[in-house]
């Protein structure tokens, strides 16, 4: 039977790409069937990644059969998952996230947990000598998969290790690392097609403080003003996809590539008060720049305060 390799809903570059990465690992390395599938749509800088080196969509799931094969990459957290997903075999897990707990397994199972920037990281070090034969497509997903989560080394969760990796793949395909970057923040920084709704969507993530269910979100640009510039309506369909989604309130995060910063949506109180409790912030308005802030996984999670 296929295995099939996923990673979280709301798939960004590295729950993209880790799964083609995994899965050709298994296809050419160990014998083994196994295809990369998505929890949803991927996001523009995804699919950016995918045109860039040639590689097919992976098809899209909304749940998973009974005893089917997986591999889990990039999360751990069942919210994040299919619904069927403790019914799958699940054969291993490769992440960088903190541990949620709640996933069963039918045996005992390989898990990779390592305090990296990204999981294609891992990957590559878990290949070993055999990394040295992926295909340039393959290796361009992976540099790609670095990049995006270290936002170009910019990001907290940067490791000398992350970088080191994603150096030695962009000499191996002659690419210059700042030029290749640029492309692929210009693709994440146009959203100009998305609703609110899909904006807030697009990289979010649900977690719950002291009983207060917050969904997360984070939109990474080089071009924070096309964002910004929509303030009033998203703060509208942050009401709406509160509902929709069963949480208590979205929390919608505007990161600034270039300048190392992030700016807060603050439709009412409660966001308010979550930004001065949590970030030390001054909040007059609407929004409230939080320099620095950069990493929903290291800054933005551990510190929230209701």
């Amino acid at each position: 039977m296929t295995t099939l390799v996923f990673g979280h809903k709301s798939p960004d570059t590295d729950s993209t790409g880790s799964p083609i990465l995994w899965s050709w690992y298994l296809n050419e390395v160990k014998g083994e069937q196994a295809e990369p599938v998505l929890l949803g749509e991927p996001n523009t800088e995804a699919a950016f990644m995918l045109q860039r080196w040639d590689l097919p969509k992976p098809r899209i799931i909304d749940d998973v059969e009974a005893d089917t094969p997986v591999v889990i990459v990039d999360t751990n957290n069942p919210a994040e998952l299919p619904a069927s997903v403790n019914g799958a075999d699940i054969r291993a897990i490769i992440d960088h996230h903190k541990l949620v707990g709640g996933l069963e397994t039918k045996g005992p199972i390989d898990i990779t947990v390592r305090p990296l920037a990204c999981t294609a990281t891992i990957m590559v070090d878990l290949m070993g000598d055999d990394a040295a034969k992926l295909p340039d497509a393959i290796k361009g997903a992976a540099l790609t998969c670095i990049l995006s989560d270290t936002l170009e080394f910019r990001s907290p969760t940067t490791t000398p290790h992350d970088r080191e990796v994603a150096e030695k793949l962009a000499a191996e395909l002659g690419l210059d690392v700042s030029a290749y970057a640029a492309d692929m923040f210009a693709a994440k920084s146009d959203v100009s097609s998305f609703s609110d709704a899909e904006l807030i969507r697009m990289d979010s993530k649900e977690y719950e403080v002291d009983g207060t269910k917050f969904r997360v979100s984070v939109l990474e640009t080089t071009a924070p003003g096309v964002v910004l510039d929509r303030k009033a309506s998203l703060a509208g369909s942050m009401v709406d996809v509160a509902k929709e989604d069963g949480v208590d309130q979205v929390l919608l995060f505007v990161v600034d590539i270039l300048n190392e910063e992030a700016t807060l949506l603050v439709p009412n109180d409660l966001v308010k008060s979550v930004a001065e409790k949590s970030f030390g912030a001054s909040v007059n308005g609407d929004a409230v720049v939080l320099p620095g802030i950069m990493s929903r996984k290291k800054q933005i999670i551990p510190n929230l305060k209701v």
